[in-house]
């Protein structure tokens, strides 16, 4: 029996390929990628001072070759009461909105205070954070992935 004769194959792409005109929902809640930077526990006297503030660093790291409006909102509470319960409540202190633009693959460390009036274990994941593209002409940004729980253990010594 004779073999079928082999046949290569050829790939072509047409020079011209269409780029998206929008990014995706996806991409867009994409564009910029936090993290915080706190100590894991804490030790403060409440005896001597009543409120414990700590240092926290808020990092932001635009994903993209894109230049970024970035909107960082610290006036978010967590929505359930289960979660006050639990983690307690606590204050940023300071400026509580913030603006700016990143430019593509910039990375920014944003210095914030967070204030405790009690032991406890809290949350330190409440920032929202929202981000554009500079030339996109849309009314709202996009709100960014929330990371996990940031956790810290406040302590009386």
């Amino acid at each position: 029996q004779e073999l079928p004769e082999t046949v290569l194959l050829k790939f072509c792409r047409p020079e011209n390929t269409p780029v998206p005109a929008r990014p995706t929902p996806e991409q867009l809640s994409n564009l910029i990628k936090t993290s915080l930077h706190y100590p894991e526990s804490f030790n403060h006297s409440f005896h001597n001072k009543s409120l414990c503030l700590v240092p926290v660093t808020l990092l932001l790291s635009n994903c993209s070759q894109a230049v970024v409006d970035v909107m960082i909102d610290l006036r978010h509470k967590p929505a359930s009461c289960e979660a006050l319960e639990i983690h307690g409540s606590f204050t940023w202190l300071g400026q509580t909105q913030y603006k700016l633009q990143l430019q593509g693959q910039e990375v920014y460390s944003l210095q914030l205070k967070a204030c405790f009036v009690h032991t406890g274990v809290y949350n330190l994941g409440t920032p929202r954070v929202f981000a554009k593209l500079v030339d996109q002409v849309t009314l709202f940004e996009t709100s960014q992935q929330n990371s996990m729980p940031a956790l810290i253990i406040i302590n009386n010594v």
